[in-house]
C-alpha cells in the first residue's frame, strides 16, 4: 500500500505538544520552501526527525561535510514578542525537492497523523498563488516594476476560518489548491483538525523572495507574533531562493547517474 511507503522518523525526541506546524514543500514560486528556509536558519531550528519513502528522489544533501535526508523535520522556539504572546514552538517539515504524484497524498497523510499524534496546534501551508505575466513582458523575465503582494488565506475548519483568516486577510473564495497544500486543508477538514493555508500572488517562473517574504510576514504577525525583524526579509529570502536554484538545477542535470557522482562542492541550505 502506498500509506506504507511513507516513514516518519525521530532523531530526537522534542516535546512539540500545541507547536504550529509548517508545511515547507517545494510549491509555485517556491514560496514554501523559502518560507521553511527562513524560519530555520532565523530562529536556529534543530533537526529532529525524517522522512522516508522509496518514492523520493535517491539523492543526499550535503551541507558542511554531512548528508542530509531529502525530506528532514526541524523544531524551534521564536523570540516572544513585547506582550509575551506568541507560538511557544514551531516546526517545520522541508524538502528541496517535489514528491512525486504518486506519493503525494500519502506523505500529506502520514504528515498530518504525526501531527495529531504530537499533539500539535495547527498545520501552516505557504503557497505561491499564480499570477500571469503582464501584458508585453516575457515570461521567464522577471516585471520591471514590482507589484504589490496580495495574500489570501483559508482554513480547513470554520473556528480556524474566523479566527486566523477573515480578520487578517483576504479569503480566498473560489480556485484550485493542488499538491500537499490541497490534501493536507481536505484531510484537515474531514478530520476536523486546523490546517491554515496561506496564498502569495507569485510568479511561477522563478523563486519569488517577494512573495515568499510576504508570507513570513502574515505568519510572523498572525501566528507567531514575535520579535521577528521584517526588514531583512527580501534580501534573506533572495538569498535562500538562488540556494534553492543551485539545487534544483544540480539535480534537473543529473535525474539518472549511470557512475558515481564525482563530488561538487556546491552550496546547500538546511
Amino acid at each position: 500500500m502506498l500509506s506504507d511507503e511513507v516513514r516518519i522518523y525521530e532523531i530526537k525526541r522534542v516535546d512539540v505538544e500545541g507547536a504550529i506546524v509548517l508545511d515547507g514543500f517545494p510549491s509555485v514560486g517556491l514560496v514554501s520552501s523559502i518560507v521553511a528556509n527562513y524560519l530555520i536558519d532565523t530562529l536556529e531550528m534543530e533537526q529532529i526527525g525524517i522522512v522516508e519513502s522509496p518514492s523520493f528522489p535517491t539523492v543526499s544533501l550535503v551541507r558542511d561535510g554531512k548528508p542530509q535526508h531529502p525530506v528532514r523535520i526541524y523544531s524551534g522556539t521564536p523570540p516572544q514578542g513585547r506582550n509575551g504572546r506568541g507560538a511557544d514552538r514551531i516546526v517545520a517539515f522541508i524538502s528541496e525537492f517535489q514528491p512525486p504524484p504518486n506519493v503525494i497524498h500519502p506523505l500529506a497523510t502520514a504528515i498530518l497523523n504525526w501531527v495529531q499524534e504530537q499533539r500539535c496546534g495547527l498545520l501552516v501551508s505557504p503557497e505561491g498563488l499564480v499570477v500571469e505575466p503582464a501584458p508585453g513582458t516575457k515570461e521567464h523575465r522577471r516585471p520591471t516594476k514590482v507589484p504589490e503582494v496580495r495574500v489570501y488565506g483559508i482554513a480547513s475548519t470554520r473556528r480556524a476560518q474566523e479566527l486566523y483568516i477573515e480578520p487578517n486577510v483576504t479569503p480566498f473564495m473560489e480556485g484550485v489548491i493542488t499538491g500537499i497544500a490541497g490534501v493536507l486543508l481536505n484531510e484537515g477538514r474531514r478530520r476536523g483538525f486546523d490546517v491554515l493555508t496561506f496564498l502569495a500572488e507569485a510568479n511561477p517562473e522563478y523563486p519569488d523572495a517577494r512573495a515568499a517574504a510576504k508570507i513570513i510576514e502574515t505568519i510572523n504577525h498572525i501566528l507567531l507574533r514575535s520579535a521577528l525583524d521584517p526588514e531583512p526579509l527580501i534580501h534573506e529570502a533572495e538569498r535562500i531562493e538562488q540556494q534553492l536554484l543551485t539545487i534544483q538545477r544540480s539535480a534537473q542535470e543529473h535525474p539518472r547517474p549511470e557512475r558515481p557522482a564525482t563530488p561538487q562542492s556546491a552550496p546547500m541550505y538546511r
